[in-house]
């Protein structure tokens, strides 16, 4: 599924049109991109949690040469899926 089917889904699931769900959609991807960037954790009750979390300097290989390269420290994104993502993705 893509946004705009998302967005079709839920204006299918509300009274609102399906570019105004679009809107929504982008703006949740803002405040989550925004909120993360900050360092905070955004939590959906039940459906998931996303966090930063940080990534120790390590060791790597250049798949090309096969020469060890080091790969700087940074961050990630983490997403956490709750109860009721899991309680779906099983199907029940």
């Amino acid at each position: 599924m893509n946004k705009s089917e998302l967005a079709t889904a839920i204006a299918g699931k509300t009274d609102i049109s399906a570019t105004k769900a679009g809107e929504v959609i982008t703006a949740m991807q803002e405040v989550l991109a925004e909120q993360v960037a900050k360092g905070q954790k955004v939590t959906v009750p039940g459906f998931f949690s996303l966090e930063r979390t940080e990534r120790a300097e390590r060791k790597g290989r250049n798949p090309q040469t096969k020469e060890e390269i080091t790969i700087p420290a940074g961050f990630a994104a983490k997403l956490t899926a709750g109860s009721a993502l899991k309680n779906a993705a099983k199907g029940n």
